[in-house]
C-alpha cells in the first residue's frame, strides 16, 4: 500500500488466518471421506481451503464422481470438526490480539469475512473467545458467491463504510486472495498449511510469515499513510 493510501479498515479471513483450524479441518475432511470410503488426500484438501458449502460439493464431485453424496460427506465432516473444537477448544494464532490492540489504539474498525456459515462461524467463535471481538461479521451463506469471488469482500466493505480500495486484508488462501484482489482491496497474505505459488503471490502487496509480522508491516502502513 502506498503512503499516500490511508488504510481505513481492515478486513480479516478467520479460518488459518486468525483460528489455528485448518489442521483440525484437514483431519475431519479426510475422516469424513473414508467414513464413505473414498481418501481425500492434501492436494484435494487444499482445493477445499477458502471455499462455501455448495462449492465444495462441486469439488467433491470431480473428485470422487458425480454419484458421490457430497452433501453427507459435508455434514459428516462439520460433524467431526464440531466435536473435535468441543472438546479441545480452538486455538486463536500468535500475534492477532496484538494486530487488534494496534488498529484499536489508531481507530481503524476491522471485519470479519469468512466462507463458513453463520451458524459453523458462530461455534467456531465461541470456541475460540472470539465473541465480541468483531462488530461486523459477513459469513459465506450472506452472500450469493463464495470465494474467489469479490462479494463478501464488498459487503464486508460496504458494512464497514469504506471504499474497497481504501480496505486492507489479511488473508491465508488462494481462493481468499483472489476474492481481495478482484475486490479491488490491498492484501497481506500469511500462508497457513499451503505456500503459495508466484502468481498468487504476486497479487499480494506483501507475504508475511505470522500476524506478528504483519504487525509491524501494519504499523509501518499507518504511520506512513498518517504522515
Amino acid at each position: 500500500m502506498k503512503n499516500d493510501k490511508k488504510c481505513s479498515a481492515v478486513i480479516f479471513d478467520l479460518d488459518g488466518l486468525i483460528l489455528d483450524t485448518e489442521s483440525i479441518a484437514r483431519i475431519a475432511w479426510k475422516q469424513a471421506a473414508a467414513d464413505f470410503g473414498f481418501v481425500l488426500d492434501d492436494d484435494l484438501y487444499q482445493k477445499l481451503i477458502g471455499l462455501v458449502t455448495p462449492d465444495i460439493g462441486e469439488v467433491l464431485r470431480d473428485a470422487f464422481g458425480a454419484t458421490f453424496c457430497a452433501e453427507e460427506a459435508i455434514q459428516r465432516a462439520y460433524g467431526h470438526f464440531d466435536e473435535y473444537i468441543e472438546k479441545n477448544g480452538i486455538e486463536i494464532k500468535p500475534g492477532f490480539f496484538e494486530v487488534i490492540e494496534l488498529l484499536d489504539k489508531a481507530g481503524i474498525p476491522r471485519a470479519i469475512a469468512t466462507s463458513s456459515s453463520k451458524a459453523f462461524a458462530g461455534k467456531k467463535f465461541a470456541a475460540s473467545g472470539l465473541v465480541g471481538k468483531f462488530s461486523v461479521v459477513v459469513c459465506g451463506d450472506e452472500v450469493q458467491n463464495g470465494k474467489p469471488a469479490p462479494d463478501i469482500f464488498l459487503a464486508a466493505a460496504k458494512k464497514l463504510g469504506v471504499t474497497p480500495q481504501r480496505c486492507l486484508v489479511f488473508e491465508d488462501s488462494d481462493n481468499g486472495i483472489k476474492a481481495a484482489h478482484r475486490a479491488g482491496m490491498t492484501i497481506i497474505l500469511i500462508p497457513d498449511l499451503k505456500q503459495p505459488s508466484k502468481e498468487i503471490a504476486r497479487l499480494a502487496y506483501k507475504v508475511c510469515s505470522s500476524l506478528l509480522e504483519a504487525r509491524s508491516l501494519l504499523r509501518t502502513i499507518i504511520d506512513g499513510a498518517n504522515r
